[in-house]
């Protein structure tokens, strides 16, 4: 009784709701601490030496054929002799995910696109689009200031509109953060942001008015939308990603389109507030739950499911780089997960069946039922 939570979390096939590729190159050893940390690298400091590098020698070695606890560069050097190809295969596999749903958006290193990504793991992929990309790439066209909300929707429209396509991302807590007037702009101040934007010459989509534009363009777009919220790289501003802040636009558009928060550490509390409070919003731990490998993992979804319903918890990794995360990302999910449900079933504050369920919705089903994913007929389920 006590192994059937682990048994059926380690079983499951998950659904990673929000990933990226992985390099589709050898790394050299630099290459490669630079791509585990969101940080910049210090000289004298590797990158090792830290939560996710510890659980990276500990949780990943063995997946290539080394002891746990392998030194570094040993590690590196058995990744350089299987190659690319095979690590990553080894790693997604690994991961025992039925479906990948992939930002294709952000790639400054040559990635897997979603149909790589399918083939080395043996599951399904399907794209995110990232909202952004596709307002720059307009602006960048030379468009006119008068003409680009409607040239900007048709863009989007004509991107979701690609069959593999099941949801769209803003990363406005990036540009902007979410401390933004919940209104829907006007044409007039849409046309007026624009003339100021190509002005100073153009560039990121970074002025409030045009980020407003692109997240109620993403609720017309009728799709579940994806939004960064908290832990990313230094280009962020965390103190202005705090999902709180989204409060006045989530009354703006309730009875819209899923709204999907996305990694949330170290506002997990706050995100589940919203979620417990918003019939639309839901939310994920992905991206932390690597960077502090099991060690931590179950601290970090206990805070998230604290008041969160539990079909509002989806997984995602957002697995970016290096293969090992696709894989530690869903090690995390399934240790931390059964271990805080199976203290809940020991302390009989839960049954094991609603805990078994609770396990397939929030590794699985939730992703199946928002985004209308079909039913695996492969692989673990």
């Amino acid at each position: 009784m006590a192994g059937a939570l682990r048994a059926e979390l380690d079983g499951l096939a998950l659904i990673d709701h929000h990933c990226h590729g992985a390099v589709t190159a050898d790394l050299t050893p630099g290459e490669f601490e630079s791509l585990i940390t969101e940080g910049d690298a210090w000289p004298g400091v590797s990158s090792f030496d830290s939560p996710v590098g510890v659980a990276v020698r500990r949780h990943c070695a063995p997946v290539l054929d080394l002891p746990r606890h392998a030194p570094a560069d040993r590690y590196l050097a058995r990744r350089t002799e299987l190659g690319w190809r095979e690590v990553n295969r080894r790693f997604l596999a690994a991961a025992g995910a039925e479906a990948f749903c992939v930002d294709t958006g952000y790639a400054p290193h040559r990635l897997t696109g979603p149909a790589e990504l399918a083939e080395a793991a043996g599951a399904r992929a399907y794209e995110v689009v990232r909202l952004e990309s596709v307002a720059e790439a307009v602006l960048a066209g030379g468009v006119e200031p008068g003409e680009y909300a409607g040239v900007f929707r048709s863009a989007a429209q004509a991107a979701v509109r690609r069959p593999s396509v099941v949801g769209v991302k803003s990363v406005a807590a990036y540009r902007t953060g979410f401390a933004l007037d919940p209104a829907r702009p006007t044409d007039a101040e849409v046309t007026a942001a624009v003339r100021r934007l190509l002005a100073s010459g153009g560039g990121r989509l970074a002025d409030p008015v045009l980020v407003r534009h692109l997240l109620w363009t993403a609720v017309d777009l009728g799709l579940p939308l994806q939004l960064h919220v908290g832990l990313g790289d230094n280009d962020l501003r965390l103190h202005r990603s705090d999902p709180a802040l989204l409060t006045d636009w989530l009354h703006a558009t309730s009875g819209t389109v899923p709204v999907l928060l996305l990694h949330c550490w170290p506002y997990q509390r706050q995100a589940g507030y919203l979620a417990a409070v918003f019939e639309q919003v839901y939310l994920d731990v992905g991206l932390a739950l690597h960077y502090t490998g099991p060690a931590r993992s179950r601290a970090i979804l206990e805070e998230a499911l604290e008041i969160t319903p539990f079909r509002k918890l989806l997984y995602s990794s957002d697995a970016y780089g290096v293969a090992e995360f696709h894989h530690l990302g869903a090690l995390s999910f399934r240790q931390g997960l059964a271990a805080l449900l199976q203290e809940r079933v020991d302390a009989d504050e839960l049954s094991l069946p609603d805990a078994l369920r609770i396990a397939a919705w929030t590794g699985r089903d939730n992703a199946r039922r928002l985004y209308g994913l079909p039913v695996s007929d492969h692989g673990r389920d």
